[in-house]
């Protein structure tokens, strides 16, 4: 069964509030349809209901039964501006401003996140990943323990070698730029969290990967992810984490046992924590287009509760696996 399949199972198992924002998103509004019929989530669409049944119409689209919240006159909104304000207050936002805030479903739906109303958010096919995430960080934050939200891609791939019978988390490919060693600690805890919660891996193995394998280069690169390396094993000492590696002695046996021999995950790696943004939105690429991998996120982890990102390319049934990816996260 791929994986994708599994997480829908998960998710229909134990179903939880998914909002969408864009609630009057053509695509929006075809998933949405789809994800009730399959019993993912229970949605929430935000804005006009009027827009919302004359694109549902347009498109065919049967969304009978799916709740449609408008922000614009929500009985709810001005206890939403209350809290916002209480939340944001000490960063110099007014009453006023917190009122004009919520009328937005970007933040309308964040707060029905923060209060309980949802549990969890998708949002992208037509907000950049800054529009979702600078509010999220500001009202959701980080989950207790974890300083750094980062991101991961969910990949299965043809080769049932790698990873756990084709599966890998790769993480971070679309967040932080330059992580610092402490923030590549946080990372790769959260990605093990992934793996453990969304890709059914109950041994996380993670990689910290370099162009160096155990100090064979040397370069301020190659500390900086010695030192993350050394601040995960102190901060999560239950992680199983090596580094520094590069990606074949992480991810083939032969070249693990070659160059970093006794390491428990040389060779065996599920979990592949990159360097940097560059690296890790490179990677994941290369795999999805070379290898033929199925790519799904970028998944947001770290986060108090779940708020997924889209690309704004994103299919029909990309923002139906996203739904399910939250849900299933949301428990």
């Amino acid at each position: 069964m791929a994986i994708i399949d599994r997480i829908k199972e998960k998710a229909r198992a134990d179903v939880k509030r998914i909002v969408l924002p864009e609630g009057d998103e053509p695509r929006t509004v075809q998933a949405a349809a789809k994800i009730r019929d399959q019993g993912l989530a229970e949605l929430i669409l935000l804005g006009d209901p009027a827009k919302i049944q004359a694109v549902a119409a347009e498109k065919g689209a049967d969304i009978s039964g799916i709740q449609i919240v408008n922000p614009a006159d929500s009985p709810k909104a001005a206890e939403y501006a209350s809290q916002l304000f209480e939340i944001r207050k000490a960063k110099g936002m007014t009453e006023e401003e917190a009122a004009k805030k919520v009328a937005d479903p970007m933040y309308y739906g964040i707060m029905m996140v923060k209060l309980g109303d949802a549990d969890g958010l998708v949002s992208g096919a037509v907000h950049s990943t800054g529009d979702m995430l600078r509010p999220a960080l500001q009202i959701i934050k980080a989950k207790p323990g974890m300083k750094t939200v980062s991101s991961c891609f969910l990949m299965e791939c043809p080769n049932k070698a790698l990873g756990q019978d084709g599966v890998l988390i790769f993480s971070d490919c679309a967040v932080i730029p330059c992580p610092t060693a402490d923030e590549l600690a946080n990372i790769a805890a959260a990605a093990a969290d992934s793996a453990r919660s969304l890709g059914g891996i109950a041994q996380p193995k993670v990689a910290m990967l370099s162009f160096s394998t155990k100090g064979s280069a040397k370069h301020d690169l190659v500390t900086k992810v010695q030192e993350a390396t050394a601040k995960a094993h102190e901060l999560f000492p239950e992680l199983m984490l090596d580094g520094e590696l590069q990606l074949d002695a992480a991810i083939v046996p032969a070249v693990g046992e070659l160059k970093a021999k006794g390491s428990p995950v040389a060779g065996h790696a599920n979990v592949l924590v990159f360097p940097d943004l560059q690296a890790g939105n490179i990677g994941y690429k290369l795999v999805q287009r070379f290898a033929g991998a199925e790519a799904y996120g970028p998944i947001l982890q770290g986060i108090a509760k779940p708020c997924n990102d889209l690309s704004r390319g994103c299919s029909v049934e990309d923002i139906v696996a996203t739904v399910a990816i939250t849900a299933a996260q949301a428990q």
